[in-house]
């Protein structure tokens, strides 16, 4: 190759290196000092205190905080802390949920939850011992396309390509935190921190590792 081509083609993939690079950086969603970016069905059941933000409920009535912004292909990465008998999860494209709940002997926290697919959960998670009870723990979500994968403290729980025969797909949508209404969570608290989100490319691939530890097949 001759200098000037050698020249020419450095120049150029230092030119495109950040249409590359641009799409692939960790943003906040949540600020640690309010809820900008955010909306609420009900302003009473979230709030930011010491850098957190909470949802809770106290009257059996539920409620979901969401962003402004919609969301198609992404990853997100989270700590959460769960007291009392609660049910919380982190909504995405509208219907789809990484769940944050204690319902043994049926799924601990990181189930798949899709109200709109036949068995309502593509996948659950059996393994109590990969939660921390009442502690912090890292929940991060992959979604590119029709294919999801959800990890809880570093290892996954499911990677799975929805199927439209059997899925009802949505491209897009906001991010959430869901507070769950009934009288069997009064008291209950979720607490949320560092919630960072990446755009990613089609197909562009997970920043984890892909192995599956626990994953319960669809049915």
């Amino acid at each position: 190759m001759r200098p000037s081509y050698i020249i020419l083609a450095l120049i150029s993939t230092r030119l495109l290196l950040p249409l590359f690079s641009a799409e692939s950086v960790w943003e906040p969603l949540f600020n640690g000092s309010d809820l900008s970016g955010w909306t609420t069905t009900d302003p009473s059941k979230f709030k930011v205190e010491n850098g957190l933000l909470i949802g809770f409920q106290n009257d059996g009535k539920g409620a979901d905080l969401r962003t402004t912004h919609e969301f198609d292909n992404f990853e997100l990465k989270f700590r959460y802390k769960m007291t009392g008998k609660g049910n919380s999860g982190i909504w995405f494209r509208q219907f789809y949920q990484f769940d944050i709940l204690d319902m043994m002997p049926i799924t601990s926290s990181g189930a798949f939850y899709f109200p709109k697919c036949p068995t309502t959960f593509v996948w659950k998670n059996v393994d109590e011992s990969l939660e921390k009870k009442n502690e912090w723990n890292e929940g991060q979500i992959y979604a590119n396309g029709n294919r999801i994968i959800f990890w809880l403290n570093g290892q996954m729980l499911g990677d799975e390509t929805l199927d439209p025969k059997v899925h009802r797909i949505i491209k897009s949508g906001n991010i959430g935190i869901q507070v769950h209404g009934g009288d069997a969570f009064k008291g209950m608290q979720v607490f949320l921190k560092q919630i960072d989100i990446r755009t990613l490319n089609q197909g562009e691939p997970p920043s984890m590792q892909v192995v599956v530890v626990c994953e319960e097949p669809s049915q």
